[in-house]
């Protein structure tokens, strides 16, 4: 029985996952407008302060993890918000498969087209800003663990806000306070990793958060998506 219900939720994660990648796939203007997004904010910076290698170094951890912030926030109304308005999230509701794992398989693909290019792009916004080689894939590992969070409370958010007027800026409210501690904890990691101290620390703490997001997002969402739902 166990084993079935394994099953069960595994199958309803990749099919949700699946299911939200198709979809992703057919408004690729979207998801470009992400990755452009990030592109300028980390390139403008170097533009607009001191050429100081020494000064775009200390700045590079700090602007990198805004602006993921700030690019996975682009396209997280949109994460129910079109299932609510067609009429398919109501069926996720009431389908006899885990709500939980549908709503983690969404947000799997939501991290899969959004945060996975801002991983990706690390090494670009880290020769901008004249990052050595060992800074960079800091700085990488950091957005592999702190992405995912980021998704996590912003599905969380986006599933309290969903119905409600103004629900974009609620969502940018409630998400960007939470979000502090990631950006601390990640940009710390590059930092760290410069003065000779080791990001260590800093990515076991990102390592646990994703952990902990992974454990109690499923749950904390679906209630949110049922919540809005009735």
């Amino acid at each position: 029985m166990s084993g079935a219900r394994s099953a069960g939720v595994v199958g309803a994660l990749l099919w949700a996952c699946r299911r939200d990648l198709e979809l992703a796939m057919r408004s690729r203007a979207e998801l470009a407008v992400i990755v452009i997004f990030f592109l300028l904010v980390t390139s403008m910076f170097p533009l607009a302060v001191s050429p100081d290698p020494e000064l775009l170094r200390a700045i590079a951890p700090g602007i990198a993890w805004v602006a993921a912030l700030l690019a996975s926030l682009l396209g997280l109304s949109r994460l129910f918000a079109s299932d609510h308005a067609d009429g398919t999230l109501e069926q996720m509701v009431l389908a006899p498969a885990p709500l939980a794992a549908l709503v983690a398989g969404k947000v799997l693909a939501h991290w899969l087209v959004t945060g996975v290019p801002l991983v990706l792009l690390a090494p670009v916004t880290g020769l901008q800003f004249a990052l050595d080689t060992d800074s960079i894939a800091v700085l990488a590992a950091s957005l592999a663990l702190g992405t995912p969070i980021l998704s996590w409370l912003g599905a969380i958010a986006a599933a309290l806000t969903l119905g409600a007027r103004g629900g974009s800026s609620l969502l940018a409210l409630l998400v960007l306070p939470l979000a502090v501690p990631v950006l601390i904890f990640g940009a710390g990691a590059v930092e760290s990793h410069a003065s000779g101290l080791g990001a260590e620390a800093h990515l076991s703490l990102l390592g646990a958060g994703l952990i902990a997001a992974w454990v109690l997002g499923p749950a904390a969402a679906a209630l949110a998506v049922r919540i809005a739902h009735e």
